[in-house]
């Protein structure tokens, strides 16, 4: 693979990716969506469909890692470290772009949701702690949730703990079962598992951080909420926004040396 077809196909893959996850949580929080409250199992759900469609779409480009905890990991199971920087860019740059498509596909209801006052309050409120499936945190705004995760208890060992656990599950079922003949990548079956793993993950660990288990899903999307002309939108919340990058790529780094010891 040349480093344009790995940064054209991380982008576009990654795009995917958080277009279909990103706009399911879209689907289900904002208040004029006809999925309004579908709840955690349509979430969860949606985003292993999204990581199903966004392998197959990327794969025969790039070999569809879409996650810079997936790269990391088989950088260190290769000891082969000259492609990371091609795939992480385009990693962060198409869950940027992902992130946009689903604030255009959802223009109107972002709009109807953050001028609602039973979601904002009144005049010149701009933090709230609306239950949905936003972040709730302090300095977390109400549609945050759908462009990035957040705890539902804040204690920065605990989550941080979570999205490691989260994604030494996810990278460990990657390297054992997921890669394809040449091991670069995700393959055609493996792809399919991967996605249900992520659903496993969802229903299993998700419920304490909102299973980021991918740095570039989390921080591209919370750098276009930060950017994005949405009003009301409140605080993108960039003192928990360490964890979900931090988390997942020492939980990658830490699966990776299970393989090499285990399974290698």
């Amino acid at each position: 693979m040349s480093s344009s077809d790995i940064f054209i196909g991380e982008t576009i893959g990654t795009a995917v990716l958080i277009l279909l996850g990103g706009g399911v949580c879209a689907a289900v929080t904002l208040k004029a969506s006809k999925a309004r409250n579908a709840g955690w199992l349509a979430i969860t759900f949606g985003w292993g469909f999204a990581v199903l469609t966004a392998v197959y779409i990327s794969a025969p480009l790039s070999g569809a890692h879409l996650n810079p905890a997936v790269t990391l990991a088989l950088a260190i199971k290769d000891n082969d470290f000259s492609n990371v920087a091609t795939y992480w860019s385009g990693q962060l740059l198409g869950a940027m772009i992902g992130a946009t498509l689903v604030w255009l596909a959802y223009y109107g209801q972002f709009h109807a949701h953050l001028t609602d006052r039973e979601i904002v309050g009144g005049p010149g409120a701009q933090a709230t702690k609306t239950k949905a499936v936003e972040a709730q945190e302090t300095g977390a705004g109400p549609v945050l949730g759908i462009f990035s995760t957040g705890p539902e208890i804040r204690n920065a060992v605990q989550n941080l703990a979570t999205e490691i656990i989260g994604t030494v599950v996810l990278v460990l079922a990657v390297l054992t079962q997921g890669l394809n003949d040449n091991g670069n990548g995700l393959g055609t079956l493996g792809a399919l598992i991967t996605a249900l793993v992520v659903v496993s993950i969802g229903l299993s660990l998700g419920g304490p951080t909102g299973y980021a288990i991918n740095p570039a899903r989390d921080l591209g999307p919370r750098i276009v909420h930060a950017l994005l002309p949405l009003p009301n939108k409140g605080g993108s919340d960039w003192s928990y926004a360490w964890i979900p990058v931090v988390g997942p790529l020492i939980g990658g780094a830490i699966a990776a040396g299970i393989y090499n010891v285990a399974f290698a």
